[in-house]
């Protein structure tokens, strides 16, 4: 007979696989469209390595969606709209900018790695940190904008308001994805209480975010 105890448990894992399923499903398509403004072959290649990276990723995924007995494709549908509703906001407007939120995107992925994997089952702890734990795709980014602002540093200040902005619309669509699923919250949140737990995750995504600013050099 099925453990039915540990039901609960294992649909919010789906769910959560299904989420961040729809995320890297958003990430190919944002590194499509941004590439276009990539000024070189070199950008161009890199942005390429990062595309493949994230594909791996949707299948890891998609494959214990399935294994679930879920569907990558309404996986998808579900989950979609507030990614591309945090992408349709933070549009870059120039090459700079694409490359800063490519470094803190990929640094905020990462931080639900760091913050929320030892809460999570073994084998789920296992699949997250293949599929988010890994961000050195990114490191190019961070040194073409060091270079940047190294040759101009008059770029320094509009690329940290634009690195404030991408934080502030990821904890408010992070938060969005949150309420609206209140199994995934309790999975992630349950052992310190939701809003204790959330709190202290959003506090210390902010640190590290100062930190990766830090590593543009636009602190």
């Amino acid at each position: 007979m099925p453990n039915t105890s540990a039901a609960p448990e294992n649909s919010a894992v789906t769910k959560l696989y299904e989420i961040f399923l729809a995320g890297e499903y958003a990430a190919v398509r944002r590194v499509i469209d941004e590439s276009e403004m990539a000024p070189t072959t070199r950008d161009r290649v890199a942005m390429m390595t990062m595309m493949g990276s994230e594909i791996d990723h949707f299948q890891v995924l998609a494959e214990r969606v399935e294994a679930a007995g879920g569907s990558v494709e309404k996986a998808v549908d579900e989950h979609l709209a507030v990614f591309d509703e945090y992408h349709r906001v933070t549009e870059p407007s120039d090459w700079l900018e694409v490359l800063v939120k490519l470094y803190i995107g990929d640094g905020m992925v990462a931080d639900f790695s760091a913050e929320m994997v030892e809460v999570l089952p073994e084998e789920a702890r296992e699949v997250f940190h293949e599929v988010l734990g890994h961000t050195t795709s990114s490191d190019w980014a961070r040194d073409e904008v060091r270079a940047a602002v190294a040759a101009d540093p008059a770029i320094a200040a509009p690329l940290a308001l634009w690195g404030r902005r991408l934080l502030g619309e990821a904890i408010t669509h992070m938060q969005w994805v949150l309420a609206e699923d209140e199994e995934v919250t309790d999975l992630l949140f349950a052992r310190a209480g939701a809003l204790t737990g959330a709190a202290v995750f959003f506090d210390n995504m902010a640190e590290r975010h100062a930190q990766r600013m830090a590593d543009l050099a636009l602190a």
